[in-house]
């Protein structure tokens, strides 16, 4: 399952690790999400939310 925060839309970004001898291996840098329980239309729900979305108050908890 894809851990997108349904806020914001922000999702995992994609780069190269390096090792000592500059060898490049793919890697995920991983959004920090939260499941949480969210008031949309009047019902909760359980959906991923970042924790910048969480913390500016832009989601309001069930």
């Amino acid at each position: 399952m894809a851990r997108i925060c349904h806020s914001c839309g922000k999702r995992p970004a994609f780069g190269q690790s390096r090792s000592h001898s500059m060898v490049a291996t793919k890697r995920r840098f991983d959004i920090n999400v939260q499941k949480v329980r969210i008031l949309e239309s009047g019902a909760p729900k359980r959906v991923y939310v970042c924790t910048r979305c969480l913390k500016a108050g832009k989601v309001t908890k069930a």
